[in-house]
């Protein structure tokens, strides 16, 4: 693989597919859920919430996530390349703007139990579990059809600036208008997984049916036996403290308390939406960044270097008081995402078997962090109440810094126990050995 983008992939058809189906996902769920917080605690544009009931809404969707992540990762493991899964996600990702407009804020506000409820299985079925298993079908594409995955995922970041910025106008205008584009968003992505298969994938397809995909596919038994593995737990244990603390921080608490750095709401919603697609473009680039940083320095330490970025951007806005800094502090969030979530999937098919990699993916990410925020949300909503932005956010930076530490001693080498696909590094050195004998 080239260390440089590789134009031929231009002529890769399942490359760009699997481009443009992460794009429209990210586009339909970016564009509402960038000021679903916000929806969520204003007064003059939401529902006015407070701290700890926002964090039980979290806690709650969490909670059918990580159910929902566990199931989705062994069906989309079953069905290998098969999209049957990802399009009943893009089926509901079309109805997200008559679901909040006619049902769940009603509910909120007059039966928020019964919200919170119908509100984590719709929102977790359509988007918060849908994620990690279209994340998982493209990486998984990525090496059958031999194209980069981060190449890949960088235009879902894409996705997510572009309607990030037009999100924040629509907020101010209506917030229904971001659920109503979110729905027009869906319906494109369900369109393109209903019509548009490559070539190649048809002939895989056309493969697996004749050589039957049973044989190929993990049996449940195989799937549930992931839950023995010490170093899978391992890996639960540093990512409940580490991208649970970051998911909560960013996306329970970071955009209330961006906003309310500025003297006038509405000017604070439209600079949010604007630094959140500035941001989120910066980080589609480094999506296609990272994968070359890590060839250059290997899986293991990108990880770490990624902890460090996100250490420092939690605990610097635990200081910083002024638009300007806290602004030029967000930024660093282009760096950590890809940092952290690229070299995180690339450590799970180096060292795991990957026939089983959206089961180990979902479950050693995905499902931890969301245990992590089921536990977590509403006290440290409640902890925010009482506190304040700036001290939750120190003690976040300070647990975030004892979990790497944890990570320094328990994350294995990159040549260490390799039961998945060897890391470019390792081809490498081989290659260089031979030539050596050769020699």
């Amino acid at each position: 693989m080239s260390k440089k983008f590789d134009f031929k992939l231009l002529k890769n058809g399942s490359y760009i597919q699997n481009s443009v189906t992460l794009l429209l996902f990210f586009a339909s769920w970016g564009v509402w859920w960038s000021f679903f917080q916000l929806w969520l605690t204003s007064t003059k544009n939401g529902l006015g919430l407070s701290g700890s009931a926002v964090g039980t809404i979290y806690s709650a969707n969490s909670a059918v996530t990580l159910v929902l992540m566990f199931v989705y990762g062994a069906l989309q493991d079953k069905l290998v390349l098969k999209r049957t899964l990802l399009v009943t996600c893009a089926t509901l990702a079309t109805l997200v703007g008559p679901f909040f407009t006619w049902v769940y804020a009603p509910l909120l506000k007059h039966q928020f139990v019964i919200g919170i409820i119908v509100g984590s299985i719709v929102l977790s079925a359509g988007f918060l579990a849908a994620s990690p298993v279209l994340e998982a079908f493209a990486e998984k594409a990525s090496r059958q059809f031999d194209f980069e995955y981060g190449q890949a995922r960088a235009w879902g970041s894409f996705g997510y600036a572009l309607v990030a910025l037009l999100a924040g106008f629509l907020f101010v205008i209506n917030p229904q208008l971001n659920f109503w584009f979110g729905s027009g968003f869906g319906l494109l992505l369900l369109l393109d997984l209903l019509f548009w298969h490559p070539a190649a994938e048809r002939r895989v397809d056309l493969a697996q049916v004749a050589a039957g995909t049973e044989a190929k596919s993990p049996s449940l038994k195989e799937m549930f036996s992931v839950l023995k593995m010490r170093e899978l737990w391992e890996m639960i244990i540093f990512i409940m403290f580490t991208w649970t603390f970051y998911t909560v921080f960013d996306q329970q608490m970071f955009p209330e308390f961006y906003t309310n750095l500025f003297a006038i709401p509405a000017l604070g919603q439209h600079m949010y939406g604007t630094l959140n697609s500035i941001q989120v473009f910066f980080e589609a680039i480094m999506m296609g960044v990272v994968p070359l940083i890590m060839r250059k320095i290997g899986v293991r330490k990108t990880l770490l270097l990624g902890m460090v970025v996100m250490c420092i951007r939690i605990g610097a806005c635990g200081f910083a008081t002024d638009p300007v800094a806290v602004s030029l502090i967000k930024m660093l969030h282009s760096l950590e995402v890809p940092l952290f979530c690229l070299p995180v999937f690339r450590y799970f098919t180096l060292h795991f078997d990957t026939k089983l990699s959206a089961t180990l993916y979902m479950v050693g990410f995905q499902v931890a962090a969301q245990v992590g925020q089921v536990i977590l949300s509403t006290p440290l909503g409640a902890f925010r109440d009482h506190f304040g932005y700036s001290v939750t956010f120190r003690v976040i930076s300070g647990i975030v810094l004892l979990a790497g530490i944890y990570a320094f001693f328990i994350l294995k080498k990159d040549d260490q126990d390799v039961n998945g696909d060897p890391f470019i590094k390792r081809e490498k050195k081989a290659t260089t050995q031979l030539t050596e004998g050769n020699n």
